[in-house]
Parts: structure tokens; C-alpha cells; sequence
């Protein structure tokens, strides 16, 4: 009774107030309250969200204690007959099952997209479907960096297909609903609206994830998250929760991230995106303000890949590429997913920043599956010559200690024979070096992108940058074996 009358008084003192001021407009009114029911969206959807079981036999060395009747017992021939085969303490197998969820995209050819998780090392999959029929699957392909799969069943009879709508129209706050096979419970039906967009959960390269507030959890993996049309606009992958359960913070891979995966899964049976064939690093404030920038933008190269798309000197170390055929890079993360979704193969234009001016170049992708194996062929050590210098003189700046690189100083710290600069041998504690995580046997390659092959290279640029008003010295690195990259140095 107290709630009635509390909800009484307070709906006559809104009505009042809407009255007294004819401008005051109520926050959450009739029409923008959400569907009065998905009934009819989810009737049209449910046979075509399936439910995904998977097995797995797993060998296991654990001891397992044998099996013993009591002495004179009458069970002993059977005890002998299922147990007296079995060594104590031998490996055994067991079978590891799970569920999850999917949706048929081609009813025709028989074609489900799920997550690869869920299938992931399956030597069993079997599809359920909303009637409650059963159908074995094959996999068509898998891509762990998306966590993205497609199954390929043979129908008995005419399936049900989902179409995929574009996520990129979707704007934060749109209702959306998600189907799936929750802790097993098949064909559960949830509805919310998209809480954030671009999330970048640190779960892959190229994380670019849907974040909504519709109740998704364990089992709910694979399954569809659709708009209000009934269109697919993200596949559930994820959750965070501390319980194992929803509390609103759910994530799905967008459409525009999935659709050429998924294509290029059923044409290959494996991705084939592009890649550039650089290393590369976040632009902070400080690099931005080192390199004569306005803003911090973009994605820093740090380093290119040998016998890579762009060894050829078109793109350098230093570069800060600001826009991929012709889509903006705002952050570090925009480019590898920018350029994986770009065709193998294609040329493109790529727009850097090269010593405060943007260049544009022309730069022809090669394939990212090749490139990861070349890029961890490498070795970066070309050997040295037997010729034993001077020892080096030291010069301290900046809180490290500088000298010259030769055979004895590579050896000593092993550094590789084709990584050229002025080597570091100590670096003072709580100096602004430190701060940056800076180690002996780092080499200075370049600073302020002008190369430095002596310990007064080093002080004379610093100098120059100073007298220039510069705050930071922005420090080209060459770890051991020849990796590069960037940081900043106060020089105050």
C-alpha cells in the first residue's frame, strides 16, 4: 500500500509540474520507452539461432587407482572382466563437453557462424536445432584474432536464415536483442541497447567490439545480437563478470569487422588479410610535441619488417602514418585493422607525417599470414668482424652513460652486428631516462629523427634541441637484436 500511495503522490506532483511550466519536457516518455514487445521479432528469429554441443577427448596422466573387489566377493569376475585390464596409475582419456551458441547465415548450403572458443580443438560438433532435430557439423574455417568460426551442415529439411545488417549505422543507446543457449537453456531471448561502441577489451589485434547491456552469459558465445528489424548486427563473444554471470557489460564483434572474415572463411578456409609490414607504436603527447605535431595522432612506425611490403625505403622509421586509403588513423589501433580488412595484393595510398610534412605514398599490401612468418624469421645478427677496438670513451647526458658501439661492447652486451648507433652502458637511477624504462645496452639509432653515430652526436643534438626550445628528445631505440622503438626523454 505505502508503494501506491508514494507512486500516486508522485505522478500528481509530475503532472503538476508539467503544468506550471508548459516548456518542461519529461525525460523518459511514451515514445521513447523501448518496444512495447519483441514477441513477433523473436518468433521470426528463434529457428534460426541454434544450439551448439562439442566434445573432446582428452588424455590425461594422472594416476587412477584400480578398481578391487573385496577378497571373496562375488562381484570378482566382474571386477576382473571391466577392470583387470586397466594398469594402476596408466594415462587415461576423458571426454570434455560444452555448449555454446550459433546462427544460420545460408539455409541452402547449410552455413553457421559461431566463435571459434566454442569449437576450438573439437573432435565432436553437433548443431540443435529449435525443434529439437540434431545434425552433425564440419568446420569450414576458423580465425582465432577475431574468435570467429563457420560450420557447415548437410540440411534434411529447409532451415532458417538470418540476414546481416550494418553495425556501423548503429549509434549508441539503439534497443537491441540477443538470442542463445545460456548455461544451456536454449532459445533464451534478452533484450537491451548498445552501451558503448569501439571497445577495445585487450582480447585481440584487432578488438573493435559492440558493448551492450542485454543479459548475455556462459553459452550465450557464438549467438547473434540483432537490431530492431531482425538484422544480425554482432556476434556475442564476451563478457565481464566476477560472478560468471551478467551484469550488463557484454560484448559482440560488429558486422563490419565479421562479414569479410566470415566471407573469407567459406571462399579459403582461412583469413587472408593485408599487411603493411611495419612496426609500429601509440603517439603520445610527448612523441607528438617531439616531432612538431599539433595533436597526438595516428600510429608511429617503429620499425620496418625486412623483405616486408614497404622494405624499399617508401615508408621509415619515424613516420607517422595519419591516414590509410583514405580512412583516418585516429589512434595506434585503427591501422592494423584498417589494413587487415584491405585486400592482399591491392596498392593503396598511405599519408604520413615525415619530419613534420605529410607525404602521401603508394604502397602495395602483401599478405598478413606470410608476413608473420617472415617477421619471426628474423634474426637482425649479420655477424661482426675479429678486429678488437679502444675502449670507447663514456659521455653521461640525461642520466645515461654513452660510448661507442664496438666488437667488445656488442659482445658484452650482445648486441646484434647490424644495429648501428651509440650504445647506452648505464643508465642512473631516478633520471628522466629511467623513467622511460630505459636499460644498458639500448642503442640510440636516431634522435629527433637525425641519425647519431658517437657518444658528442648525441650532446650536440640535445644541445640543438634546447637552443631550439624543445622540452623532450624524442629517441629512436634499437633493442639487442635490432627492434626499434620510440620514447621520449625530458631533457629539463
Amino acid at each position: 500500500m505505502r508503494n501506491f500511495r508514494f507512486r500516486a503522490v508522485t505522478m500528481a506532483f509530475a503532472a503538476a509540474m508539467m503544468m506550471a511550466s508548459p516548456g518542461l519536457v519529461p525525460a523518459y516518455s511514451q515514445s521513447n520507452s523501448g518496444p512495447a514487445s519483441v514477441a513477433d521479432l523473436a518468433e521470426g528469429l528463434l529457428d534460426a539461432v541454434v544450439n551448439i554441443s562439442t566434445s573432446q577427448n582428452v588424455a590425461s596422466n594422472k594416476a587412477q587407482p584400480r578398481m578391487r573387489a573385496p577378497d571373496g566377493s562375488p562381484f570378482q569376475d566382474f571386477f576382473d572382466e571391466y577392470f583387470g585390464d586397466r594398469e594402476q596409475g596408466g594415462p587415461t582419456n576423458r571426454k570434455v563437453s560444452s555448449l555454446g551458441s550459433g546462427f544460420v547465415i545460408d539455409a541452402e548450403n547449410g552455413i553457421i557462424v559461431t566463435n571459434n572458443h566454442v569449437i576450438e580443438g573439437a573432435d565432436e560438433i553437433e548443431i540443435n536445432f529449435a525443434d529439437g532435430s540434431k545434425l552433425p557439423a564440419e568446420l569450414v574455417g576458423a580465425d582465432t584474432k577475431t574468435d570467429l568460426a563457420v560450420l557447415k551442415v548437410k540440411p534434411l529439411k529447409p532451415l532458417t536464415e538470418v540476414p546481416f545488417g550494418n553495425s556501423g549505422t548503429m549509434r549508441i543507446g539503439d534497443w537491441v536483442m540477443a538470442i542463445g543457449n545460456p548455461f544451456g537453456l536454449g532459445g533464451t531471448v534478452t533484450v537491451g541497447i548498445i552501451s558503448a561502441r569501439g571497445r577495445d577489451i585487450n582480447s585481440g589485434p584487432y578488438d573493435n567490439f559492440i558493448q551492450t547491456d542485454a543479459a548475455i552469459n556462459r553459452g550465450n558465445s557464438g549467438g547473434p545480437l540483432f537490431n530492431m528489424t531482425g538484422e544480425v548486427i554482432g556476434i556475442n563473444t564476451a563478457i565481464i563478470s566476477p560472478s560468471g554471470g551478467s551484469i550488463g557489460i557484454g560484448f559482440a564483434v560488429p558486422t563490419e569487422l565479421a562479414l569479410n572474415v566470415i566471407n573469407q572463411l567459406r571462399e579459403f578456409g582461412e583469413t587472408r588479410r593485408g599487411w603493411l609490414g611495419v612496426r609500429i607504436q601509440p603517439v603520445t603527447d610527448d612523441i607528438a610535441e617531439s616531432l612538431g605535431m599539433a595533436e597526438a595522432r595516428g600510429a608511429l612506425v617503429a620499425g620496418v619488417i625486412r623483405d616486408g611490403p614497404v622494405d624499399d625505403g617508401s615508408i621509415e622509421a619515424g613516420d607517422v602514418i595519419i591516414r590509410f586509403d583514405g580512412k583516418e588513423i585516429d589512434v595506434m589501433r585503427d591501422l592494423p585493422r584498417v589494413v587487415a580488412e584491405s585486400p592482399v595484393g591491392e596498392a593503396v595510398d598511405v599519408v604520413v607525417i615525415r619530419k613534420g610534412e605529410e607525404q602521401t605514398i603508394k604502397v602495395t599490401l602483401g599478405r598478413l599470414e606470410d608476413g608473420e612468418q617472415l617477421a619471426n624469421a628474423e634474426t637482425g645478427d649479420d655477424g661482426d668482424t675479429d678486429v678488437p677496438d679502444a675502449a670507447p670513451a663514456a659521455i653521461v647526458t640525461l642520466g645515461m652513460t654513452l660510448a661507442e658501439l664496438t666488437d667488445d661492447i656488442r659482445e658484452q652486451f650482445g648486441i646484434a652486428g647490424d644495429v648501428e648507433g651509440v650504445v647506452i652502458t648505464e643508465v642512473e637511477a631516478d633520471s628522466a631516462a629511467a623513467e622511460k624504462r630505459i636499460e644498458p645496452g639500448d642503442v640510440i639509432a636516431e634522435i629527433a629523427q637525425e641519425e647519431v653515430t658517437t657518444p658528442q652526436d648525441v650532446v650536440d643534438r640535445i644541445a640543438a634541441l634546447k637552443q631550439d626550445g624543445r622540452r623532450n628528445a624524442l629517441l629512436m631505440l634499437a633493442g639487442r637484436t635490432g627492434e626499434l622503438r620510440f620514447v621520449t626523454v625530458r631533457m629539463d
